[in-house]
C-alpha cells in the first residue's frame, strides 16, 4: 500500500502499529524462550508460517475472499518467500544469540541498509541528511557492540546485522509486490510458500517436548501471525512515515522482557546507541517521505 490511504485515522493506525510493536517483542521473547528449552530453530519458523497462513486463509474463506490471492505474478511471490524465509532464520537467530534489547538495537539498522540498497541498486542519489543518518546509525552500532570489549557476541551481531540487511532486500522486494498485489494476497503466499519448505527440515531438528514448551511454542506462532495482521492493517489507516516511530516501542518492551524473563539488564553503551540508530532510522523515513512528496508534486505539474 502506498503512502496515500483511502481511510485516514492517524491515532488508530498510531495505536495499531504500537500494538504491533508489542506483539513482535512478545514473539521475540517467546522465540528466546523456546529456543531455551532445545526447540529448534527451524521448527519455530515452521509453526510460525504454517500458523499465520491457517489463520489468513481461514479469514479469507470466512470473508468469501479466498479468489482474491490469485496472482500472475507467481514467480516473484517464489522470490519474496525465498529470501523471506532465510531472513526470518536470521532474526530468529539474532534473537537467540543476542539478549533481546541488543537484538531488537541492531534490528533498527534497516532503513540504513534499505537506503545503501537504493544506491547500488537503483542508482539513487544519496544527499547529505541521509548520509548523515548512515554515519549516525553505524556510530550507534558502535557504542552499541564496543568493539574489542566483549560485550556483545560477534556471531550474534554478524547475524543481527545480516537480518537487517535482508528484512531491507525484502521490503524492497515487497515495495514491487504492492503495486500489483494486495497486502493479504501477499501474506498469503509467502506463508503458503514458505510452511511446506519449513516442513522439509522438521523430521531432522523435532524432538519431544513437554506441554509448556508447546504453549510456548503456539503463542510464539500466534504473537507473529498477529503482528503481521496487525502491520498490515495499520498501514491502511495510516502512512508508514507516520506511524514509523511506535516501531521504536520495541525496544522498551524488549528491555522489559530482557529484565523479568532473562535478569538481563542492558549495559549503559545502549542507551547510548540505541538513541543515535533510532535517529538515523526516523531521519531516513522522514526524508524518503518529504522526497516521495516532492515527486507526486512534480509530476502533478507537469
Amino acid at each position: 500500500m502506498d503512502g496515500s490511504v483511502a481511510l485516514p485515522r492517524p491515532l488508530l493506525a498510531l495505536s495499531l502499529r504500537l500494538a504491533t510493536a508489542l506483539a513482535l517483542a512478545t514473539m521475540s521473547m517467546l522465540v528466546k524462550l523456546a529456543a531455551s528449552r532445545g526447540v529448534h530453530l527451524a521448527e519455530l519458523v515452521f509453526w510460525r508460517q504454517a500458523l499465520t497462513f491457517c489463520l489468513i486463509a481461514g479469514w479469507l474463506a470466512l470473508a468469501g475472499r479466498l479468489a482474491s490471492v490469485r496472482t500472475t505474478r507467481i514467480g516473484a511471490h517464489f522470490r519474496r518467500s525465498l529470501y523471506g524465509i532465510i531472513g526470518m532464520g536470521f532474526v530468529y537467530g539474532a534473537v537467540i544469540l543476542l539478549p533481546l534489547a541488543e537484538a531488537t538495537t541492531i534490528s533498527f539498522t534497516t532503513p540504513i541498509f534499505a537506503v545503501l540498497l537504493a544506491m547500488v541498486l537503483f542508482r539513487e542519489k544519496i544527499g547529505i541528511y541521509r548520509w548523515t543518518a548512515i554515519a549516525l546509525g553505524f556510530a550507534g552500532v558502535l557504542f552499541v557492540t564496543r568493539p574489542g570489549g566483549g560485550a556483545i557476541d560477534p556471531l550474534g551481531l554478524g547475524v543481527g546485522l545480516v537480518a537487517a540487511f535482508l528484512v531491507a532486500l525484502i521490503s524492497l522486494q515487497i515495495q514491487d509486490l504492492n503495486r500489483t498485489e494486495r497486502p493479504f494476497t501477499i501474506i498469503f503466499w509467502f506463508t503458503a510458500m514458505t510452511a511446506p519448505l519449513a516442513a522439509l527440515a522438521l523430521p531432522f531438528v523435532t524432538g519431544p517436548h513437554d506441554g509448556l514448551t508447546w504453549a510456548i511454542i503456539g503463542g510464539m506462532a500466534f504473537c507473529g501471525a498477529v503482528a503481521q495482521i496487525l502491520l498490515t492493517t495499520s498501514l491502511r489507516y495510516g502512512s508508514a512515515a507516520t506511524i514509523i516511530v511506535m516501531d521504536y516501542t520495541a525496544l522498551i518492551w524488549a528491555t522489559l522482557y530482557g529484565w523479568f524473563v532473562f535478569d538481563n539488564m542492558p549495559p549503559v553503551t545502549l542507551w547510548l546507541g540505541a538513541p543515535l540508530i533510532v535517529a538515523a532510522g526516523l531521519t531516513i523515513t522522514l526524508r524518503e517521505h518529504h522526497l516521495s512528496r516532492k515527486k507526486k508534486l512534480t509530476s502533478l505539474e507537469l
